[in-house]
């Protein structure tokens, strides 16, 4: 049993130092692929990351009309508001909080006496602000909310809002992409070369097969070397992700332009990535070489 798992594995090493030129092609181009990999999977998930804090950022301001500004009323455009689907969240803000939040917004001392004694007549609205479940729906649910009786106004950023939502969404997804692109051209190249490397072995396969080998003892020293092969290309990229990673973290903070746009922290993010690598280059290896050995083998039947 243990000849049976060793067999391979003392081949499978002996082939990557064998055919050390062509390994080391295969190795390169493996570890090229899983650096692009590398770095569109994590600008990908960031960039998740900055999608959900967007659409919580953004939210939907509505206003009441005066007329309609009971508690009866406004508890029943609150449950309105909630029961459109999409919705997660409501929050009522009365009109006195938004005239203080409308002076806070000044700096200047001298602005806010000049508006002061508009407090007593206060002109602002009772407010809904509304938070929904997916960014891309803030136009169809603000349309929606429009139409209660007894909404004066409704505003969430315009399309400018929707648009960079859609934006990130759609660079998401051309990054996912060309990850799983270059993985499949990953496989092809080791697949090439585990194709030559079997065919500088034709005569000992034959005679392997002369002598009655089956074709799983044939195959899983070239399915090793491909594992090794995957394996070794993706050490650069995993040290490459770990410690880029950890720098561009450290060096700005956690953050990108502002709060809102914030980094996975390094641990335990970076460490799934360099996993995740690592499984990639195996699996890259052992697709690659199975494929080409299993396909030499029906061709020569």
């Amino acid at each position: 049993m243990i000849s049976r798992i060793w067999r391979p594995i003392k081949e499978g090493f002996l082939g990557v130092f064998r055919h050390g030129g062509m390994s080391f092609s295969s190795a390169s181009a493996v570890t090229i692929a899983l650096i692009i990999v590398s770095l569109f999977s994590i600008v990908t998930i960031n960039m998740q990351r900055f999608t959900q804090g967007l659409e919580q950022s953004v939210q939907i301001a509505v206003l009441v009309d005066y007329d309609h500004e009971s508690a009866e009323e406004e508890d029943r455009i609150a449950l309105a508001i909630q029961n459109i689907p999409g919705v997660a969240k409501v929050t009522f803000s009365d009109k006195e909080d938004e005239f203080q939040y409308y002076m806070d917004s000044f700096d200047d001392e001298k602005t806010k006496e000049a508006f002061e004694p508009f407090r007593s007549k206060n002109p602002m609205h009772d407010a809904f602000y509304v938070e929904v479940t997916d960014g891309t729906e803030l136009e169809g649910i603000a349309q929606q909310i429009e139409q209660i009786e007894g909404v004066s106004s409704v505003n969430f950023g315009g399309t400018s809002a929707t648009r960079l939502i859609s934006a990130l969404g759609t660079a998401r997804f051309i990054g996912a992409f060309i990850a799983i692109a270059l993985s499949l051209l990953a496989v092809l190249l080791i697949y090439n070369t585990i194709k030559l490397t079997i065919q500088a072995r034709a005569d000992e396969i034959q005679i392997m097969r002369n002598v009655g080998a089956r074709n799983g003892f044939i195959r899983s020293p070239f399915v090793v070397e491909g594992i090794i092969i995957g394996a070794l290309g993706s050490i650069i990229p995993i040290l490459l992700t770990y410690f880029g990673y950890r720098y561009i973290y450290n060096s700005s903070g956690g953050y990108l332009v502002s709060n809102m746009f914030s980094l996975y922290p390094p641990v335990p993010f970076i460490v799934y990535i360099c996993l995740g690598l690592l499984a990639v280059g195996i699996l890259v290896g052992l697709l690659g070489s199975f494929f080409s050995v299993t396909r030499y083998l029906r061709w020569k039947r």
